[in-house]
């Protein structure tokens, strides 16, 4: 069902890569709720990726853009203000990649210079993405940005590895950029802290399996999916959310404020 909440707004979509993943998901959805996109991934992803697709479902361009490099994302503002032929509404930042989980490094054996890549692409790169959008000024006032991130950023989870640092560095980007551009523009940024979803970036994480089942056991609510993700971020880039800025949301079903459940308990016993 469609509720029309993004009639008229414009957005760009960063990640999405197959329709696994949330930003697959949130762009089909706020494109059912009225918005037109552009979509955007790195080069390495659009080849790798099924963007195309996508791009067919929801009538948007896609542009590459390596968001590690200012030109790249210059030209990504630029050619989507031309397309839509204005400024731009809401922005999602659904970007993570960590070299060292990637080769299999364990979190007390990181190579730095793969680590300084993985918070570069994974957290700097939203700072990247707010800055070209501030001096172009290709927000509208009242925009809505929102990153994903994971609870990790705040309790261990081992397996998760230097992006528990990555997800740190980028909630606090969001708030601190987030100060800066609602004073300006009123625009708000926000970061989303999804449960485990079965992705093809998320699946990768060593022993996934296993904590997926535990949040699931350890949620009221269950794990949320990519699509009840999906929903929420359109929430957040609707006029619904005007005053809701530099927060860390938790949508999680409730797993970020509970201790045990009987369920957890009943399998340790």
């Amino acid at each position: 069902m469609s509720y029309n909440l993004l009639q008229g707004k414009k957005g760009i979509i960063f990640g999405a890569l197959d329709e696994k993943s949330i930003a697959w998901k949130t762009a089909v959805k706020c494109h059912e709720e009225g918005a037109q996109l552009v979509l955007s991934n790195a080069p390495v992803a659009l080849r790798m990726g099924e963007i195309n697709k996508l791009a067919e479902v929801v009538k948007a361009p896609v542009i590459g853009a390596d968001v590690t490099n200012m030109d790249d994302l210059q030209k990504l503002f630029e050619g989507s203000m031309e397309h839509f032929g204005g400024k731009i509404d809401f922005v999602l930042h659904s970007i993570g990649m960590s070299l060292n989980v990637r080769k299999g490094k364990s979190y007390t054996e990181l190579d730095y210079g793969f680590n300084q890549k993985t918070l570069d692409i994974s957290a700097m790169s939203l700072h990247r993405i707010l800055r070209t959008a501030w001096d172009l000024d290709a927000l509208n006032e009242w925009g809505s940005v929102v990153a994903l991130t994971y609870i990790a950023a705040q309790r261990v989870f081992p397996h998760y590895s230097e992006m528990a640092e990555a997800k740190a560095l980028l909630e606090s980007v969001a708030r601190s950029f987030g100060f800066h551009y609602g004073m300006k523009k009123k625009v708000r940024v926000n970061t989303v802290s999804q449960s485990p979803t079965r992705t093809t970036a998320g699946s990768g994480v060593k022993g996934f399996d296993g904590f997926f089942g535990y949040a699931e056991k350890m949620s009221p609510l269950g794990n949320a999916t990519a699509e009840d993700c999906a929903n929420y971020c359109v929430t957040l880039f609707s006029d619904l959310t005007r005053m809701v800025t530099m927060q860390n949301l938790y949508h999680d079903g409730g797993f970020s404020t509970m201790g045990v459940t009987e369920e957890v308990l009943s399998t340790i016993e």
